[in-house]
């Protein structure tokens, strides 16, 4: 099989140092392996993503010296690999789910599921969903739509860069949203289906994403799709120690490159 990555930028703000690191690392697998490299823009939030984001995304991602085999100005129209224009398969996905019980609907916000949850939780974990909802219907007309995880059950994988991981079901991972009630897919939804329908061989991303790795593994399962290999990077954090995040402007692509730094001081900086 041929291999197939992808590097798929969020256009919420402009990308940095961390987003940087991960998809250099993709970038470079897929040349290692003489494969191909897809650039798709995950834009399905409109309240948070923007279209200067995505330009910006493109720009800076050239003048670092990163390229691509399909996606943004290459090989036809960039609207294939847009997930905002992508939503028919995102629902044909979900209605199947909905027809095989996988998914139940949901009022709870999020508020709700934090005060709800027994186990503690911090600004970068997800509390973990009580089952509040799970037996039986919901006469709200504002819900989100969850999926059914398989209590108890252990998700086993190999990293290809972080060796063995194991989670189970219902302990470090709880019922997970899947359709919000903005009617658009989640984030574990989309990537699921995009990735499967452009055949990537390799999921490249970083290591603040491998409980997600374990509930999309549900995902395919359920939809009846073959995963992909999975690489995830060690994140690039600030001198706090914390992970960078798009309000980071001084470690910004944009910040860094209007700054004087040239593409080549890139790698120095992410050390």
């Amino acid at each position: 099989m041929t291999y197939r990555g992808r590097i798929a930028p969020t256009p919420t703000g402009y990308l940095h140092l961390g987003h940087y690191r991960t998809f250099r690392t993709a970038w470079q697998r897929a040349r290692d392996a003489g494969g191909k490299l897809v650039l798709r823009i995950e834009d399905i939030d409109p309240a948070r993503c923007r279209p200067e984001f995505t330009q910006a995304a493109i720009e800076d991602l050239r003048w670092a010296g990163l390229h691509w085999d399909e996606g943004a100005d290459v090989g036809g129209p960039f609207a294939p690999y847009e997930q905002s224009r992508r939503m028919t398969g995102f629902r044909a996905a979900f209605e199947h789910l909905k027809k095989t019980g996988a998914v139940f609907p949901c009022a709870c916000s999020r508020r709700d599921v934090a005060l709800a949850a027994a186990a503690p939780h911090t600004e970068d974990t997800e509390a973990i969903y009580p089952g509040t909802c799970r037996g039986g219907s919901t006469a709200s007309h504002s819900i989100s739509w969850r999926f059914r995880v398989p209590d108890g059950e252990t998700i086993e994988f190999t990293d290809e860069n972080m060796g063995a991981q194991r989670f189970i079901a219902g302990r470090d991972f709880g019922d997970f949203i899947l359709w919000r009630r903005d009617d658009a897919p989640a984030y574990e939804l989309a990537v699921v289906v995009d990735d499967a329908a452009m055949r990537i061989s390799e999921v490249v991303r970083g290591e603040d994403l491998l409980l997600s790795t374990a509930r999309q593994l549900l995902l395919y399962r359920a939809l009846d799709l073959t995963p992909p290999r999975f690489y995830h990077c060690p994140l690039v954090t600030d001198e706090q120690g914390r992970r960078l995040a798009k309000r980071h402007e001084a470690l910004s692509l944009r910040q860094l490159r209007a700054s004087g730094l040239e593409p080549a001081g890139l790698l120095r900086e992410t050390d």
